[in-house]
């Protein structure tokens, strides 16, 4: 069985981790599935405080491994080189901005959102650093950022399979929960999908499906003889932000897989990726959750005294933490205000591409648990049935930590069922 995990988890071991982390073109050194498993309950204190610096690291990786089109912002966020984000910018702004020597590069709009998103390229003699803050001086009442990129996990062995052609799923079928995803491709032909109704998009006409998006999309409408997660006959909205690039995972292709999700009308929508916080990405998730739409985001893998991860941590998402076997919060698993529920995120396995499954670990696997258990009763979005699946899901959960809602497990742990294997 070829094994897919958190790089977190062999911090003890090699200079990697963080479950939300992609390296598409420098790969890390990998390590069997029974060393992995001893050192995750070896691990001391010295190394929880290295978590959030072996993200770093592995961000300074992908940055060196790819310096044409990837830079770092002055915190060492990962940004799509030579790109800042105007989102919804008056005309006059724009115009402005023009005349200052910048230009539009690519732009995209949602009426469903009421939103507009134009990517700027610098003039060639002005730094990424002075641009931004000379369109913000500019336009004080607008909203400018870097084009940030949101990390997805890290996958031992290979991580993507062959493209395969972009085919319809059919027609949506009412009578089927439906839930969004926001990841990486998903391998459909895995026999864990032969009851759900896969929709793809992004990567143009191909599909690129990934161990990532697979395992993810598995928990949330996965159901074979030897497996099921948690819709076992379901709609999946599957969009890829990543289509196997560096610079896969930018704001601007959130925007556009947001977008797409708002005009299918897909109530709950799964995030397993983390970064920084954006001006333009808490435009958009602010968009979203006005509408009742609800957003459920993995808090992330640098340790529980790491600062907060985005977009798990802005308000009105539902931040998700992962569990054991034994229901102990990982020990990787980020603290704060911004954990809602706690799910399984470890000691289990889910599909992988090429119809295997693999084992897996990470808050990232925990999320859409708890994703599906809210899209069973979400079938669109509006605020007052989005309030009560979150009001009966707090009301179902079982209390792991101090008494009431914690920072480290939230309400509690939810959907302790699943998955099953």
């Amino acid at each position: 069985m070829r094994v897919f995990i958190c790089i977190a988890m062999a911090t003890a071991l090699v200079p990697s981790a963080q479950a939300q982390l992609r390296l598409p073109l420098a790969p890390l050194p990998t390590l069997p599935i029974q060393k992995l498993t001893q050192t995750v309950g070896q691990v001391g204190a010295g190394t929880l405080e290295q978590l959030s610096d072996v993200r770093q690291l592995l961000i300074a990786n992908l940055i060196r491994a790819n310096p044409r089109t990837i830079a770092a912002d002055p915190h060492g966020n990962p940004i799509v080189r030579g790109e800042l984000l105007a989102y919804s910018p008056s005309t006059g702004a724009i115009e402005a901005a023009q005349a200052d020597g910048f230009r539009i590069t690519r732009e995209q709009s949602s009426g469903d959102l009421d939103i507009r998103l134009v990517v700027l390229q610098p003039p060639p003699s002005m730094n990424i650093v002075k641009a931004l803050r000379r369109l913000r001086e500019a336009d004080p009442a607008g909203t400018y950022d870097y084009n940030h990129i949101y990390t997805s996990v890290g996958v031992s062995g290979g991580e993507t399979s062959d493209a395969q052609s972009l085919q319809s799923a059919g027609p949506s079928r009412p009578d089927l929960p439906r839930v969004g995803l926001i990841d990486s491709g998903v391998d459909a032909s895995h026999p864990v999908f032969r009851d759900a109704l896969i929709h793809p998009w992004g990567c143009g006409d191909r599909v690129l499906p990934g161990a990532h998006g697979t395992a993810v999309a598995s928990l949330l409408v996965g159901h074979s003889a030897r497996f099921h997660g948690v819709l076992a006959k379901a709609e999946l909205y599957a969009a890829d932000v990543y289509c196997n690039a560096p610079t896969g995972g930018a704001v601007d292709a959130l925007v556009a897989a947001f977008a797409w999700l708002a005009e299918q009308r897909v109530a709950v929508i799964n995030v397993s990726l983390v970064g920084p916080d954006n001006a333009a990405l808490a435009q958009i998730v602010r968009a979203l959750t006005s509408r009742g739409y609800l957003l459920v985001a993995a808090v992330g893998n640098d340790g529980p005294a790491a600062p907060p991860l985005y977009p798990a941590s802005y308000p009105h998402v539902v931040g998700v933490t992962g569990v054991d076997a034994h229901r102990h919060v990982l020990i990787e698993a980020a603290r704060g205000n911004q954990v809602m529920f706690a799910a399984r995120g470890a000691d289990m396995s889910a599909a992988d591409i090429g119809g295997r499954y693999s084992a897996i670990r990470g808050t990232s696997f925990a999320a859409p648990i708890v994703a599906a258990l809210l899209a069973q009763s979400v079938t669109a979005p509006e605020l007052s049935s989005s309030n009560a699946a979150i009001e009966s899901l707090v009301q179902s959960a079982i209390d792991l930590g101090p008494k009431g809602r914690d920072l480290t497990y939230g309400f509690g742990l939810v959907g302790a069922d699943y998955p099953a294997d």
